[in-house]
């Protein structure tokens, strides 16, 4: 498990690409230059990805668009098949499938991720939700439980994914909400360990589930950095309490540019000028569960363009020696990785690998791609 958690390097910093499954990426924006999502450009930037030593591709699990102009995120891969055909054309890249666990039944779950695995020889990881989209769940005829016990019920349905993967003898299983009888499933995971997992709980209840159970919590970096480094910091802590490390990822939107201005200038164009705002709008009253009404004018107005911009990460804007900093400020605040959005992936991540990657290799929270461990 040491060396799945590692995400196939000993990288300090991690670094990933987040929701390039779906139509127009995470960014919210009528920009014509937006992320198309086609399968062949998805697999030309996974190929891309792997050649320059990436660790990871996170993708985003969406059943339905949230309207607007862009229908943003409308179109869209299942994340798990999608995975299994990326893993098919890559080397070395983690592909994580992204699932709700309330939607997927826990037998079928566990032999669909054994059988990826198996096809990626290892490299397949889980980012689980325990729910969020209420659109959505009403799509499937699935009632969200309240959002304690959502949390209950996926460490349930966990458990039983897991004891899937390592038992050898048929079992029962009589928990509150899934009782099955005589379960069992080969093959196991590839080579004897079990896929990654990660988990974005972001409420008490939440982080407390991604810390007992997950390799990885993911944490939105929201006021700064110093703020975010004690959240790291505590989370860690609480790991260690249970006789486990824990990685803690955030997510990011990134602009990088020859210059400062025309990389602020494309960030106003692309995350307030041409935001897709109905659907923006439609995002931070299901992401803030309608906390947003009780913001104050100019903090209310920074969120939504953070989530026009990539759903509420932290934006790294500018020229490569600044988003270079920007990196290195995350990784001194005690992130092991960052899941990354363009606006346009392909276009975008060529100048980022031949610019920003070897400043951080001089920083030091990242090796040259032929030393890297694999």
């Amino acid at each position: 498990m040491s060396e799945r958690a590692e995400l196939s390097s000993h990288n300090q910093l991690k670094l990933g690409i987040f929701g390039m499954n779906m139509s127009s990426g995470i960014a919210a924006t009528k920009v014509p230059e937006r992320w198309s999502a086609s399968w062949a450009d998805n697999v030309a930037l996974a190929r891309m990805l792997d050649a320059a030593g990436l660790e990871f591709s996170l993708p985003v699990a969406r059943w339905k668009g949230f309207g607007g102009a862009t229908n943003f995120e409308g179109a869209g891969f299942e994340t798990v098949t999608w995975a299994c055909g990326l893993l098919g054309v890559t080397e070395r890249l983690i592909v994580f499938g992204t699932v709700h666990a309330p939607l997927v039944h826990p037998i079928f779950a566990a032999k669909q991720f054994a059988t990826v695995d198996h096809a990626g020889r290892g490299r397949f990881g889980l980012n689980l939700v325990c729910g969020w989209n209420q659109d959505e769940f009403e799509m499937f005829n699935v009632t969200q439980r309240d959002h304690e016990t959502r949390y209950v019920y996926g460490e349930e349905w966990l458990r039983v994914v897991r004891m899937m993967w390592e038992r050898n003898d048929a079992f029962d299983f009589d928990g509150e909400f899934i009782k099955l009888r005589c379960v069992e499933s080969e093959p196991k995971p590839y080579g004897g360990t079990q896929p990654v997992i990660m988990n974005a709980g972001s409420s008490d209840t939440g982080k407390a589930f991604a810390i007992a159970n997950c390799a990885y919590l993911l944490s939105t970096i929201r006021a700064n950095l110093d703020q975010a480094a004690e959240n790291v910091a505590d989370a860690q802590r609480r790991a260690a309490a249970l006789g486990k490390r824990l990685g803690v990822m955030t997510t990011a939107s990134v602009v990088c540019r020859p210059t400062q201005r025309e990389a602020e200038e494309y960030y106003h164009y692309y995350a307030d000028e041409q935001a897709d705002w109905d659907a923006v709008d439609r995002m931070v009253a299901i992401g803030t569960r309608g906390a947003s009404t009780t913001m104050q004018p100019e903090h209310y107005r920074q969120m939504r363009v953070r989530f026009a911009a990539g759903y509420g990460g932290w934006p790294i804007v500018g020229d490569p020696d600044t988003v270079a900093k920007g990196f290195v400020d995350i990784t001194r605040a005690g992130f092991s990785g960052v899941a990354m959005g363009f606006v346009n992936y392909l276009a975008e991540f060529p100048y980022f690998r031949d610019e920003v990657i070897p400043r951080l290799e001089r920083a030091g929270v990242r090796m040259p791609l032929t030393t890297k461990g694999s």
